[in-house]
């Protein structure tokens, strides 16, 4: 069985981690969710726990076994990493190396695997010179970016910021790996 890593971060489309979560244990992948703080203020860790089966990480220093470091383990087992919907916070700490969190901290500890990112953001954040380098720069590094969509954001605007359609994201992801 194939491990996912989903990460779940601080925007409206964290709802849309649900279905992602839901349907790729259905498809037969182990799914384990990380949550920022973010992430919680617009979804349980409960919802996710439920859908995925598995325990949700929300704190790196949070170690139920002593002898077990589960930032790595967790980064150690993971046959893939999606990061959906990721916030400008979280794609800006990655691009430079900050590990503040159990999110950041799995993924500096992952090497070799797919990895990818879905932002999620308002358009003129999306947009931004910042976040946009941001995000070349993590192509360097070797993340795919799944492109947003253009549609009405929640700020009440329509642009480029919303998330790729939960279909697009599995679709991308189970053919990486070879489902």
């Amino acid at each position: 069985m194939k491990n996912i890593i989903v990460g779940v971060t601080g925007s409206i489309a964290a709802y849309k981690a649900a279905d992602i979560v839901n349907t790729l244990t259905k498809d037969g992948y182990n799914v384990d969710v990380i949550m920022t703080a973010g992430g919680k203020a617009f979804i349980t860790p409960l919802t996710l726990q439920s859908l995925s089966k598995n325990r949700v990480y929300t704190d790196v220093f949070q170690e139920d076994y002593p002898c077990e470091v589960k930032h790595i383990s967790l980064a150690t087992k993971a046959d893939c990493l999606l990061i959906a919907p990721a916030s400008a916070d979280i794609i800006g700490k990655m691009a430079n190396g900050i590990a503040d969190d159990m999110l950041t901290s799995v993924t500096l500890a992952i090497n070799g695997i797919p990895r990818y990112i879905a932002p999620a953001m308002n358009t003129n954040m999306y947009e931004n010179p910042i976040v946009q380098d941001n995000l070349e720069k993590l192509k360097k590094y070797g993340f795919e970016i799944i492109e947003p969509k253009k549609a009405y954001l929640a700020c009440g605007t329509i642009g480029k910021g919303a998330m790729a359609d939960v279909e697009t994201i599995i679709k991308i992801v189970e053919e990486r790996l070879g489902k």
